[in-house]
């Protein structure tokens, strides 16, 4: 028998040097004892190897109801821990702090193996807050990879419900969820997507009164709104917390996006678009159109700034906006700049331009 458990120790040593997690482990070692059962039940008596592993077949197979009487006594308590008083593996529940299962380094391994994020990078992202103004078009493919990603807490506001019009585009939400309130089919699909992140719903429209508050509990916002007036709004409350702003727009064939963050030198929302645009100038979506996967492409971008800026990998587009013409198949990238009279920045902070420093984490 002593060979056995010397095989099964190798086993579970190899796998531990090589990072294989830990059901696994036990599944190799399962596989073993499944092998020595059936050399025990199928040799005869005599057999060398059935001398060498213990002779009889009793012993393994009391050992093997043993650990499944463990294994079903193990399940059983997860099960009424969860329903009791939750556990990290419940999706409705916020995610456990303290160090990461192996599901979760699992599932962040291509993260983790990335030199410019690695293990410190995933925990910033676990760690960090991102509020999300907008469950529409860029907001789907944001909150979506956002929570593939780990982001700790994703908080997503919007007061409009699903309708059959935005499934062309929309792809956070479904067929069956018409009707639905956004920020509630987005929260199903977050949960379904990362049971390890922490959606948090906001079921209003963005107002002056309430938007200090709300932003005061995030660490980082984006932007995906096509409405002017709460652009402007988000652009002023951003500044004047000095939270980092991502900002994406979209028409047609065309996309945009930008990191405003004055308090790190850069400029602001209102020091590119002064004013907002005359009526008819600036059309929706509902009225121009607007190609299905072009709000995935720009929406995507905006959770990958994010990322950038939460672990500090890479250069950011802080004093940049980046341009994509999808009907051409082009991208090009301006120079942005304060403006030492913008009503919302200058007086909140020194002009200076810092468009080529390097990100902060």
């Amino acid at each position: 028998m002593a060979l056995v458990f010397f095989m099964a120790a190798v086993l579970w040593g190899i796998g531990a040097f090589m990072g294989t997690p830990r059901r696994m482990r036990w599944t190799m070692i399962a596989v073993l004892w499944i092998g020595v059962v059936v050399i025990h039940l199928t040799l005869p008596a005599g057999a060398p190897l059935r001398l060498s592993t213990g002779g009889s077949a009793a012993p393994w197979l009391l050992l093997g109801g043993f650990a499944a009487l463990i294994l079903t006594y193990r399940t059983l308590l997860n099960r009424l821990r969860i329903r009791a008083d939750g556990s990290a593996t419940d999706p409705g529940l916020p995610p456990q702090n303290g160090p990461f299962s192996d599901t979760e380094l699992d599932r962040y391994a291509r993260h983790i193996v990335l030199r410019e994020v690695g293990g410190t990078g995933q925990r910033k992202l676990k760690d960090a807050r991102v509020l999300v103004i907008g469950a529409g078009g860029l907001g789907s493919p944001a909150l979506l990879y956002l929570a593939a990603a780990g982001v700790g807490t994703i908080g997503v506001i919007d007061h409009d419900t699903v309708d059959n019009s935005n499934l062309q585009r929309q792809v956070i939400h479904t067929d069956d969820r018409i009707g639905m309130p956004k920020v509630f089919s987005a929260e199903a699909a977050m949960r379904a997507q990362n049971p390890f992140v922490t959606p948090r719903p906001y079921n209003r429209r963005l107002t002056a009164d309430m938007a200090s508050d709300l932003f005061a509990d995030y660490d980082l916002i984006l932007d995906g709104t096509d409405d002017s007036d709460t652009r402007y709004l988000v652009n002023k409350t951003a500044v004047a917390l000095g939270k980092p702003l991502i900002s994406g727009a979209l028409s047609q064939w065309e996309g945009q996006i930008a990191l405003f963050d004055p308090a790190r030198g850069g400029p602001c929302y209102q020091c590119i678009f002064p004013e907002a645009a005359a009526p008819g100038l600036a059309p929706s979506c509902a009225e121009a159109g607007v190609i299905g996967p072009l709000p995935g492409v720009i929406g995507s971008m905006m959770a990958l700034e994010a990322i950038k800026l939460i672990t500090g990998a890479g250069q950011d587009l802080r004093g940049r906006m980046l341009i994509h013409d999808a009907l051409h198949a082009e991208h090009r990238t301006i120079r942005l700049h304060r403006r030492e009279d913008c009503p919302i920045c200058a007086a909140s902070h020194p002009t200076k331009d810092m468009t080529d420093d390097k990100p902060a984490a």
